[in-house]
């Protein structure tokens, strides 16, 4: 097993497939994209499944698969298979903003796809719209449909809470009580560019914290004559891989997580560590610290790339320690 110099066990990685999106949403990426990237500068599917073995014989079991967009690169479905049958490697997810789902659903699932996280901020068309600049709500709520139709298990959905924008909490809460999703609210975290810069630019005044969520929630669904939310018992909540606190309405069929990255933040138990889509290993999404991964296995093999590998998780910080801002957009660090 791979543990950090804090002691913490690191078996999760994130890999980035692609810093490209179909949707430019404003905290997320400028309107015009990213600068692209070259082939060269970017990790091979070859590549990233050498580094995917490494990892598994380091102690990594789980791995996420992430953006940008992950699903509007092509070859993903083979990558996912390759993934899914390396020995050590026990489950295979993805983060998506859904639009593609309806499509790849079933190939993704037959592949070794077994867990999906789908990214919606708001239930309003308009001001889907607006977030993502062009994309048209029904495209997601189809990649729900579609996910929760192949088996995928669990099927979350992530709402990043910006509390400039408004949205309509409860109706987000309600999604649980039908079917089986799991919706997890996530505090607004200063990724990429500062206040006052392009986008929404990220604020202190927009972060919500978690305790204060918890409660506009409650004061709504009492209103609304569904009772408060319930924490529900660590040993019977849907199967996480991270941090997440778990609430459910009486008799819902799914349930309701709080991500306090900021208030309530959880560096002692991260498990993780990140890949960027040109290679770059991060040991904390708040750190600008990265680690050359590519080089190292281009340079050097599969033993490099073990090397480069221990030396990011023995550089793994104790925790972020406030920081506000990064050098690169959520989109190029992947999600």
């Amino acid at each position: 097993m791979a543990y950090d110099q804090h002691g913490r066990k690191i078996d999760y990685l994130r890999i980035s497939v692609t810093d490209r999106c179909n949707l430019r949403c404003l905290y997320c990426m400028p309107e015009e994209g990213v600068a692209w990237k070259s082939h060269d500068d970017m990790l091979s599917f070859e590549e990233i499944t050498r580094i995917v073995r490494v990892a598994a014989t380091e102690g990594f079991s789980r791995i996420r698969l992430t953006g940008g967009e992950p699903l509007v690169r092509l070859g993903i479905i083979d990558l996912i298979r390759e993934i899914a049958c390396t020995p050590g490697i026990e489950s295979v997810a993805m983060t998506t903003n859904g639009i593609l789902l309806p499509k790849m659903a079933m190939e993704l699932r037959s592949a070794g796809l077994s867990r999906v996280n789908i990214s919606l901020d708001t239930l309003d068309p308009k001001q889907f719209a607006h977030i993502t600049r062009w994309g048209n709500i029904n495209d997601v709520f189809a990649g729900i449909d579609a996910a929760l139709k192949m088996g995928f298990n669990p099927v979350k959905v992530n709402a990043v809470v910006v509390r400039s924008l408004n949205q309509d909490l409860l109706s987000f809460a309600k999604l649980s009580l039908d079917r089986p999703l799991h919706v997890r609210f996530i505090e607004y975290m200063p990724v990429g560019a500062p206040e006052g810069e392009a986008g929404l630019g990220w604020s202190a005044a927009d972060t919500i914290p978690n305790e204060e969520l918890i409660m506009l929630i409650n004061e709504q669904a009492v209103s609304a004559g569904l009772g408060e939310l319930k924490p529900v018992d660590s040993t019977k909540s849907v199967t996480g891989w991270g941090p997440a606190r778990y609430y459910q309405f009486d008799n819902a069929a799914g349930s309701i997580g709080f991500i306090s990255a900021l208030s309530r933040h959880f560096c002692s138990e991260c498990n993780r560590l990140r890949l960027t889509a040109e290679g770059k290993l991060r040991p904390c999404l708040f750190n600008d610290d990265e680690y050359d991964l590519k080089k190292a296995l281009r340079t050097g093999g599969d033993e490099a790339a073990r090397d480069c590998l221990r030396e990011a998780l023995g550089s793994k910080p104790d925790e972020h320690h406030g920081q506000i801002g990064t050098e690169r957009l959520m989109s190029q660090i992947g999600g």
